[in-house]
């Protein structure tokens, strides 16, 4: 395929990083606002979307998508005033509607509908929260998804909105107070005009705003000025008597925890002092729930695998006489939740998510059942009810959410899922490999049963590894189309995640980052040797940190895989801390502007390690002009960069979306998305989608 790309003009910008001269010839398109930026958007998106929307098996890829995304999804309902509140899409709206019951089994009540606020989605339902009294409905909206958004008020019997509107709200959640008078919330300082998306985040801070008031009003709970780059978070305990605050540096996991005695639940003290029950940063403290002054936390203190303990708020004391109350395991606890009187710990054994119950004690009581390979998204549910909500997914069946009766012992769906693929004919199996190091990692293979391993397949390998996120074997839509076009799909479980536990995440962080490249290399490397594959029918994805790992894989690795799909990614690790949010990741990336950390950050970041004339492998960079979490000016530069060093005639695309964020599209965008990036794979595969009677 022969391309001729945009011009993109070279500048002469060096920067001295501790003596060592490094060039940034592209530095011109971190000006996200200027004419020359949008004019070079427009260039690139003018080649790359012509050609994508007519690549053959685009067509086809597009209608079966738009099937295989047409069914009900219901997201994890919350209990509040007698009520379930939860998200349902009935298939391809946009975005899923706001909706509540007066029980598991009651008919549905509309209270919000995003689709009505904007024709093209562009403003997303962001965040919401009803209050606890069940009148009102707090709800966050999004400009293109960014992660900017405004609060406004409902009045759910009237549907009519108050005039208050909460601006700059961000990495944060809405807290109401138990009177439902108003709610505690996160924001940060106005940014610059015109510097929202890029501006660097300093001075997070905690305020209460009263339901009626102007913002001016709203009152300052809690800030650090000594501590800038930290984020602030504000939770109030399901009693109303408590304020719980926690403090992060980052994305570090581990936090500082205060709270502050509100008193009456009804008439809540707003000016009562916050005291700290540990001002460090020692671990991570995770409250799950309380019974009076006694906290629920959940904590890799002296358990790298975590376990929950009891913290006595009359008492609080040292942290080494705190309670255990349920022990760490062999396996990482991954989410835990206080429903029922009991405590839900949701463990992953090998990456697949198991539950067990425990009495608040600590008493094993059970498990409930899963199937052998599954993913639990969330569990909710209320300290002293009935029920407890689990949303359990795995690669070849759709989410669905079940509801547990707590006394009764039985489990049953919440809204049943009407499936749109035949999954009959395909499975998943987990196996192990060994990383560039002896490491043992676990990949999940999703294929049709039966599979002969001649080295023909086509492989889809995706992963993420960083920030302790777990990435769980659960569904994706468009995976079916995939399979169905004869493809495997392979997850591994890369180190820099959580599903080993803290341990698994600092073996691919900081320094050790190189690991995480290892371990999927290693992946890709037993795929072929187990003659699944060969380099030549091999596809790499991630997005955002995943999108790094593509990126320093394929400089790493040029001829490693056929494919390269880099989403949202972070590609110029020198310059990445001084966005938005960026400098929150030091904790986990490092920072150029330490001499130690710049060393080891120069060796893999993408955007420097580009070399001209190199035949790297088709690439497709996708980001979006409204993501303020990654700014797109990584991947423009990075675009830029691979299209002038490229040294064969495969293609170095970037898609930039309009009107997307970093991980926010409607549901139209998406499926237009994925028809884009399979029918691009399938294009440099040779691959077709079979008839469909």
């Amino acid at each position: 395929m022969t391309l001729r790309y945009p011009t993109t003009p070279r500048g002469d910008v060096v920067d001295d990083y501790h003596g060592t001269q490094v060039a940034d010839p592209y530095r011109w398109l971190e000006d996200l606002g200027s004419a020359d930026t949008t004019a070079w958007i427009a260039a690139q998106n003018a080649v790359t979307l012509p050609l994508l929307e007519n690549l053959p098996q685009r067509a086809g890829l597009l209608a079966r998508l738009t099937q295989l995304w047409n069914y009900p999804r219901t997201g994890l309902p919350v209990e509040e005033a007698g009520h379930l509140y939860y998200r349902h899409n009935s298939g391809l709206q946009k975005q899923a509607p706001l909706y509540r019951r007066a029980s598991a089994d009651a008919q549905p009540q509309l209270l919000l509908d995003p689709n009505a606020l904007s024709g093209d989605g562009s403003i997303s339902l962001a965040d919401w929260s009803p209050s606890p009294d069940g009148c009102l409905l707090a709800y966050a909206l999004s400009r293109g998804g960014a992660d900017w958004a405004e609060v406004r008020i409902r009045d759910i019997a009237t549907g009519r909105d108050f005039p208050d509107v909460v601006r700059w709200y961000r990495f944060s959640t809405i807290a109401w107070t138990k009177d439902s008078k108003g709610f505690f919330y996160g924001r940060f300082p106005e940014p610059p005009q015109g510097k929202a998306l890029e501006a660097e985040l300093l001075d997070h801070q905690i305020h209460h705003h009263r339901v009626g008031s102007a913002q001016d009003q709203d009152r300052l709970i809690y800030r650090r000025r000594d501590l800038p780059r930290y984020f602030v978070g504000a939770a109030v305990t399901e009693d109303g008597r408590y304020l719980i605050v926690t403090l992060g540096n980052g994305t570090d996991p581990r936090n500082r925890l205060l709270y502050a005695d509100l008193g009456d639940p009804l008439l809540p003290d707003l000016g009562a002092p916050i005291e700290a029950i540990v001002d460090e940063d020692l671990a991570e403290l995770t409250v799950l729930g309380n019974d009076g002054p006694v906290l629920f936390v959940r904590t890799d203190l002296d358990a790298p695998n975590r376990r929950i303990i009891a913290i006595d708020l009359r008492l609080r004391g040292d942290p080494a006489d705190w309670k255990s109350i349920v022990p760490e395991s062999p396996h990482a606890l991954e989410s835990a939740t206080v429903a029922g009187g009991k405590l839900f710990c949701q463990y992953l054994v090998d990456v697949n998510s198991r539950v067990r119950i425990f009495s608040l004690a600590g008493k094993d009581e059970g498990a409930l059942e899963m199937p052998g390979v599954a993913s639990v998204a969330g569990m909710s549910g209320r300290a002293h009810g009935t029920d407890l909500f689990y949303d359990v997914s795995s690669p070849l069946v759709a989410p669905m959410v079940f509801r547990y009766d707590i006394a009764a012992r039985t489990t049953s769906a919440f809204d049943a899922v009407t499936r749109t693929f035949d999954s009959t004919g395909y499975e998943t199996r987990q196996v192990f490999y060994t990383s560039d190091d002896g490491t043992r990692v676990p990949m999940f293979i999703t294929a049709r049963k039966g599979l002969v391993l001649d080295g023909s397949n086509p492989v889809w390998l995706y992963a993420y590894g960083g920030f302790s996120i777990t990435i769980p074997p659960a569904y994706r839509p468009d995976l079916p189309a995939w399979l169905e076009m004869g493809g495997i799909y392979a997850q591994p479980s890369l180190r820099g995640g959580a599903e080993y536990g803290e341990a698994w995440h600092r073996a691919g962080m900081l320094e050790k980052k190189q690991n995480v490249f290892d371990d999927y290399i290693a992946a890709a490397e037993y795929l072929i040797a187990e003659k699944y594959t060969t380099s030549a029918r091999l596809v790499l994805e991630g997005r955002s940190n995943g999108g790094l790992l593509v990126g320093a894989v394929i400089t790493q690795r040029p001829a490693l895989c056929a494919v390269a799909i880099a989403s949202v990614g972070v590609l110029d690790m020198l310059r990445y801390d001084r966005f938005t949010c960026g400098a929150a990741w030091t904790a986990e990336y490092g920072s150029a502007q330490n001499p130690d950390q710049f060393a080891c950050l120069i060796r893999y970041s993408p955007l420097h390690n580009l070399k001209p004339g190199t035949r790297y492998p088709a690439t497709l960079v996708i980001t979006a002009d409204h993501d303020d979490r990654v700014v797109p000016s990584h991947s423009f530069k990075f675009a830029a960069a691979l299209q002038a060093a490229q040294g064969s005639d495969k293609p170095a695309l970037i898609r930039v979306e309009t009107k997307g964020s970093h991980a926010y599209r409607p549901t139209d965008r998406q499926i237009a998305e994925r028809a884009d990036v399979l029918a691009f794979v399938a294009d440099q595969l040779g691959m077709r989608l079979p008839a469909r009677a």
